[in-house]
C-alpha cells in the first residue's frame, strides 16, 4: 500500500515573504487555483493578522478554492486566531496554523519569555483555535534549535490540547539532512502521541539542504512537508515542491511506495504563473522547471539523447507539463486550431479571451515568420493576467548614439487621452522611463531590470522584468515584444498600472 505524503504549499505566505514579492489578492486567487490544479494538500493563503489586504486574499482564496485544505497563520495569540478565523470563514476544509518559538535563542531574545511560559502559551492558543476550526495546526518555531527534551513536552501538550497537525520547522535552514532525519526519528520515538497526528515539516534552503532534509525527514516517518513552487521564500526559500515530488516520483528504486498526489503535468505551468506573477525569474539551471534542466548543448550529450533519451535524461518534460514541440500554428491557422492548441500548452481561458489572445499571437506572427511555442507562451500569460490599464502605451521615438544624449519622445493613452512628453536620459530606456514619469507624474524608484530573449535569433521576442519601489511596496512589471525598448516600456507601465490599482485608482499625486 502506497504512503501518501501530503504536500503543504506555502507559496503564499511565505513564499510572498520573498524580499521584492508583493502579490495583490486577485494574484494570489489565481495561483491558488492553479494549487488546486496542482493538487496540493494544503494552500497556506496567508497571514491575515498582517494587513488587511492578507486578510482580504485570504478570504478570496476561500472563496474560489474548494478542494484544498485552506489554512490561515497565526501567532499563538487570541488576536491572531480570531483574524485567522475571520478570514477563513465559510471555507469548506478550514485550517488554522498557529506558532511560537521554541529554541532558547528565541525565548531570550525575541520573546523574553520561560520555557513554562512558551509551553503555556502553546497549549492556550492551540485549545482557543479548536473552539473554531477542528483542524489545528501547530509549528514550533526554530525547533530545530531547540532543546529536545523541552521541544517534545511543547508538541506533547499541544496534541493534548486538540491539534492535529505538528510541524517541525528548520526555520534558519541550519540542520545536516543526517541530524535533522535523526530529530524527527527522536521527536516519534519520545512522543507516542505523534502518532496520532500529523507529523510535518518546514525547511529553509540557507545552506542549500532544504530538499536533502525534507527527504530525510519523510525516511524518518515525516506525514506532511511545507513546500513553495519554485523553492521561494524568505532569504534563500523554501522546499521547492517541484524537486521534492520529482525526487520522489524518479526514485521508487529508493523511495518504494512513497509518493504524493501532485499532478505532475500541472507543475511546470504553475512554475511560470509564480514566475510571472512575483517577479522572481527562474534560474536557467534550476532543477526541474528551469530553462536549461532538459537543454542538451554538449555533443556527446546530444548524441546520446538522439540515440536513446534515458542516456542524460532521468525525467521527460511532458512529465512536467513541458511539450517542447516544435511550431503548429502559423500565420494562416485559423481559431479552432488555435483553441486547441491553447488547451494543448495548458491554457483554459474564458471564450471571450479566446479572440484577444488569437488576435494577439497573429500580430506577432505578421512581424517575424516563425514563432516558437515559448514566445507562444509569454504573449498569452501577457493578456490573461493584465492588470487594468490606467496608462496605455500608444508610441515611442528614440533619438539615440554613441555621440548623443538619448531622448524619448512618448505617448500613453490615459481615459481616452492622449498625453505626449519627452525627456533625455542616461541611455535609451532610462530615457523612456523618465518620459513615462513625467507623463503620469508618478515617480518611482526602478530597483531591478532584466531582459531575455525567450528563444534564440535575430527576430526573437524579448522580454523585460523589472522591479519598482513604491513608498517602500515592491511592485514587478513585465513586458514582451520582438523590440527590447518596447519590452522596456511595457514593463515600466505594467508595474506603474499595478501601482495605481493598488492605490484603488488613484494616480493624482506621488506618494514615493
Amino acid at each position: 500500500m502506497a504512503r501518501v505524503i501530503q504536500i503543504f504549499d506555502t507559496t503564499l505566505r511565505d513564499g510572498e515573504q520573498s524580499p521584492g514579492v508583493n502579490l495583490c489578492p486577485e494574484e494570489k486567487v489565481e495561483i491558488a487555483r492553479h494549487l488546486e490544479k496542482l493538487k496540493v494538500d494544503v494552500i497556506e493563503a496567508g497571514f491575515p493578522i498582517t494587513s488587511p489586504g492578507d486578510l482580504q486574499a485570504v478570504k478570496m482564496v476561500v472563496e474560489n478554492v474548494k478542494v484544498p485544505v485552506i489554512a490561515a497563520l497565526a501567532r499563538a495569540r487570541q488576536v491572531d486566531i480570531d483574524t485567522a478565523r475571520q478570514a477563513l470563514e465559510g471555507c469548506k476544509n478550514p485550517r488554522i496554523h498557529t506558532f511560537i518559538a521554541t529554541s532558547d535563542i528565541h525565548l531570550k531574545y525575541k520573546l523574553c519569555k520561560t520555557r513554562e511560559e512558551v509551553l503555556d502559551i502553546a497549549g492556550s492558543a492551540v485549545k482557543y483555535a479548536k473552539n473554531f476550526v477542528e483542524d489545528v495546526q501547530f509549528s514550533a518555531e526554530d525547533a530545530s534549535r531547540s532543546d529536545l527534551d523541552f521541544l517534545c513536552r511543547v508538541i506533547e501538550r499541544a496534541i493534548q490540547a486538540g491539534a492535529t497537525v505538528i510541524n517541525v520547522p528548520d526555520t534558519v535552514g541550519y540542520q545536516i539532512p543526517s541530524q535533522f532525519g535523526e530529530l524527527i526519528r527522536k521527536i516519534k520515538e519520545k512522543v507516542p502521541a505523534t502518532d496520532r497526528v500529523t507529523l510535518s515539516v518546514h525547511c529553509h534552503n540557507d545552506l542549500g539542504l532544504a530538499l536533502a532534509n525534507s527527504l530525510r525527514a519523510v525516511e524518518n516517518g515525516a506525514d506532511q512537508v511545507e513546500c513553495t513552487v519554485n523553492g521561494i521564500g524568505e532569504r534563500a526559500g523554501n522546499t521547492a515542491v517541484e524537486e521534492l515530488v520529482m525526487t520522489l516520483s524518479t526514485r521508487p528504486d529508493y523511495y518504494g511506495n512513497i509518493t504524493t498526489r501532485i499532478d505532475q503535468r500541472q507543475i511546470y505551468r504553475c512554475s511560470r504563473l509564480v514566475s510571472k506573477l512575483t517577479g522572481m525569474v527562474v534560474q536557467p539551471n534550476k532543477s526541474i522547471v528551469g530553462r536549461n534542466a532538459f537543454a542538451h548543448e554538449s555533443g556527446i550529450h546530444q548524441d546520446g539523447v538522439l540515440k536513446e533519451k534515458s542516456t542524460y535524461e532521468i525525467m521527460k518534460p511532458e512529465s512536467i507539463g513541458l511539450m517542447n514541440r516544435a511550431i503548429v500554428l502559423g500565420k494562416h491557422s485559423g481559431r479552432h486550431a488555435f483553441r486547441v492548441k491553447l488547451k494543448e500548452m495548458g491554457f483554459d481561458p474564458p471564450e471571450e479571451e479566446v479572440e484577444k489572445l488569437f488576435l494577439r499571437v497573429k500580430e506577432l506572427l505578421d512581424k517575424k515568420s516563425i514563432v516558437s511555442e515559448q514566445e507562444m507562451e509569454v504573449i498569452i500569460e501577457e493578456e490573461l493576467y493584465r492588470v487594468p490599464e490606467y496608462f496605455k502605451l500608444c508610441y515611442f521615438q528614440i533619438f539615440t548614439g554613441n555621440k548623443f544624449r538619448p531622448t524619448a519622445t512618448v505617448g500613453i493613452e490615459r481615459q481616452g487621452e492622449l498625453l505626449e512628453e519627452a525627456a533625455c536620459g542616461e541611455g535609451p530606456v532610462d530615457a523612456i522611463y523618465r518620459t513615462i514619469d513625467r507623463i503620469t507624474g508618478l515617480h518611482f524608484k526602478l530597483l531591478d531590470y532584466s531582459i531575455k530573449a525567450v528563444t534564440g535569433g535575430k527576430d526573437a521576442l524579448g522580454e523585460v522584468n523589472i522591479r519598482l519601489t513604491d513608498n517602500g511596496t515592491i511592485i514587478s512589471g513585465r513586458g514582451v515584444s520582438t523590440d527590447i525598448l518596447e519590452a522596456s516600456a511595457k514593463a515600466y507601465i505594467n508595474a506603474v498600472n499595478k501601482i495605481v490599482k493598488k492605490r484603488g485608482g488613484h494616480y493624482g499625486d506621488d506618494r514615493s
